[in-house]
């Protein structure tokens, strides 16, 4: 799977658990910017493993502040 097809099904997961709308949603979107609390980060790494059938790893999880920093996680799984 490449970036721009990771960043498609990323982008309506985090507008979906984070309730906002999709077009906010960019790659260089900070999940804190979009109004992501430790909570919400911790639900949406949850979503990603299981959308993307993905296992992330403490190391990683802790690296994702950014959009791009998820699609690179994923990707790299």
């Amino acid at each position: 799977m490449n970036r721009d097809d990771v960043f498609e099904r990323l982008q309506d997961l985090v507008a979906e658990t984070l309730e906002v709308d999709p077009s906010e949603v960019t790659p260089s979107s900070s999940l804190d910017e979009l109004g992501a609390d430790s909570f919400a980060k911790l639900e949406l790494v949850t979503a990603m493993e299981d959308a993307f059938d993905v296992s992330l790893d403490d190391e990683v999880l802790e690296s994702i502040d950014s959009v791009d920093d998820a699609i690179n996680a994923i990707v790299e799984a």
